[in-house]
């Protein structure tokens, strides 16, 4: 199985690349910056590697590409492009057989049981967030986006509140659409935890055209 990861230099996309490596699938970093996938190939001596803006991708990119993962991150202020990329990246694989993973934020996670509230209720009310908001939002306007998509076999996967650079937890809890708390009451994942996940959901699906979370245990 081939694996594309779509920001590969990023937190959670060089993780993914890791755990592909670990679970014996091959990779095609993609990232714009070649210094950055130098370094990466030099650290992943298997990896493929792919120099271009994630925009500029075309269909022939993906031609030997089982399983599209898009880690793709951005400043705040152009927050709207996880929007724009996840939109670019269905309208090119409708009616495929190729499968799209998507890595989401926390804010379009529910709080409470009655779903009347959102992680993102919580975020936008809390000023000390105004500079990085936008990042869950358009995380959200992208979930609600590809939850009307019918005809493409994607999946994505939230982290819990905290998301943070870190290694695998020994134990992980695994959800839906709910924001999940350890006993601890602690809502935290780490990159090498989601990374995991992600890549045994591409090695043993269980979600189609629907979102999981996962945290710490």
């Amino acid at each position: 199985m081939k694996i594309m990861i779509i920001g590969a230099t990023g937190m959670t996309g060089k993780e993914l690349v890791a755990a592909a490596i670990d679970n014996d699938l091959q990779v095609v970093a993609n990232a714009r910056n070649p210094q950055k996938l130098a370094d990466l190939q030099t650290e992943f001596s298997g990896i493929k590697v792919l120099t271009k803006d994630a925009f500029a991708l075309e269909p022939a990119d993906f031609n030997d590409v089982d399983v599209i993962i898009d880690a793709f991150a951005t400043t705040p202020d152009q927050a709207y492009l996880h929007v724009d990329l996840a939109t670019k990246l269905i309208a090119m694989f409708r009616n495929s057989e190729k499968r799209l993973g998507f890595i989401l934020g926390a804010g379009s996670l529910y709080t409470d049981q009655s779903q009347q509230r959102l992680a993102y209720d919580d975020i936008k009310e809390d000023e000390t967030t105004k500079s990085w908001r936008a990042i869950p939002e358009n995380q959200l306007y992208e979930l609600e986006f590809l939850r009307n998509v019918k005809n493409v076999n994607w999946f994505g996967v939230s982290p819990g509140f905290n998301y943070v650079p870190g290694k695998k937890a020994d134990h992980i809890i695994e959800g839906t659409d709910y924001l999940l708390f350890n006993d601890d009451h602690v809502s935290e994942t780490t990159a090498q935890t989601m990374a995991d996940s992600v890549i045994q959901e591409v090695l043993h699906p269980k979600y189609r055209q629907t979102r999981f979370t996962v945290i710490n245990g």
